[in-house]
């Protein structure tokens, strides 16, 4: 099995070149969704974060108040350290269980959609870095225009996250996504036919561990 992750900074395009991955064949975890999970209503994480962070990030139905809990991590360094060490480790513990049922399954290409994979995970961890990346006034016009972010807002996340310069060095396949859907459909079918690829001589690699 070829465990891939995509990731790629805020609105940069990672979901939508997930989304045809997943059409394409490939099964996919998505890191969100593994956050929520844990995040659910009366669970150890959201307790724990009620108690780090006050009552009011719990709305009245007992779910976590993601708009609140993010207006008082961003920019707060600490805040947001204090976050990731709670939800974090039951992300991780939760994905090894989902790759394990995957290889169990004879899944060959595994997507991981990992929308800070250089930040909080290690991405040598993995057989294969994809990164989706577009220009910073790119990116801050979709989270204007698209996400309905203030600017100010929008800058506060991009700033928060690690520049894609970095993330491009230590990535196997990049993305770029600076201009149409079409452009980027071709770019990622690109990348799908090198992801294939690269499956199917890994599995038939004696002995490989995928």
């Amino acid at each position: 099995m070829l465990n891939v992750a995509v990731t790629g900074n805020a609105a940069a395009g990672k979901s939508t070149v997930v989304k045809w991955f997943r059409e394409w064949g490939a099964t996919v975890i998505d890191a969100d969704h593994l956050v929520r999970e844990v995040e659910s209503p009366s669970s150890p994480i959201l307790n724990a974060i009620a108690r780090r962070f006050g009552p009011h990030v719990i709305k009245p139905d007992g779910s976590l108040d993601r708009d609140e809990l993010r207006g008082r991590v961003m920019g707060d360094e600490d805040a947001l350290a204090s976050l990731n060490a709670i939800v974090h480790p039951a992300v991780r513990r939760l994905r090894a269980e989902l790759v394990a049922d995957a290889r169990k399954a004879g899944v060959k290409v595994l997507v991981n959609e990992i929308p800070l994979l250089f930040e909080v995970m290690n991405p040598e961890d993995f057989d294969l870095v994809v990164l989706v990346d577009a220009p910073v006034a790119t990116r801050h016009g979709r989270l204007v225009e698209h996400r309905h972010l203030e600017p100010e807002d929008a800058d506060r996340l991009i700033g928060s996250q690690m520049p894609s310069e970095f993330k491009r060095e230590r990535s196997q396949i990049v993305i770029d996504n600076e201009g149409s859907l079409t452009e980027l459909e071709a770019r990622a079918q690109d990348a799908w036919r090198s992801i294939t690829e690269r499956a199917g001589r890994t599995l038939d690699t004696p002995g490989s561990g995928g």
